[in-house]
């Protein structure tokens, strides 16, 4: 049962992260790359704010794992304490499976 609940942390972590770099490799360029936007590592640190306010159990860590997954995706731009702006990729200069 241990190997289970381990195996749902990790696969919400991975979605997370495979969400993040969707948000980062298609929705950018298809929203034009607005200034205004907030970086989607913002998204994945809200979430786990969330859910160690709000949840407990296996909500709390799914939920978590699932917002870590978010926020990795876009590291780069988290160690840099980037907000919002543009990324100023090119659609050849992009990569998905990498964190950024």
């Amino acid at each position: 049962m241990i190997i289970f609940g381990l195996l749902n942390i990790i696969l919400a972590g991975f979605l997370g992260y495979v969400i993040g770099r969707v948000g980062d490799y298609y929705i950018n360029f298809w929203i034009n790359d607005p200034n205004w936007a907030p970086d989607h590592w913002t998204y994945g640190l809200v979430l786990m704010i969330v859910a160690l306010v709000f949840f407990k159990g296996d909500a709390e860590l799914l939920i978590f794992s699932f917002g870590a997954g978010v926020l990795i995706s876009d590291l780069k731009d988290f160690l840099h304490l980037k907000f919002h702006g543009k990324d100023n990729k090119t659609k050849d200069s992009r990569r998905f499976w990498h964190i950024d």
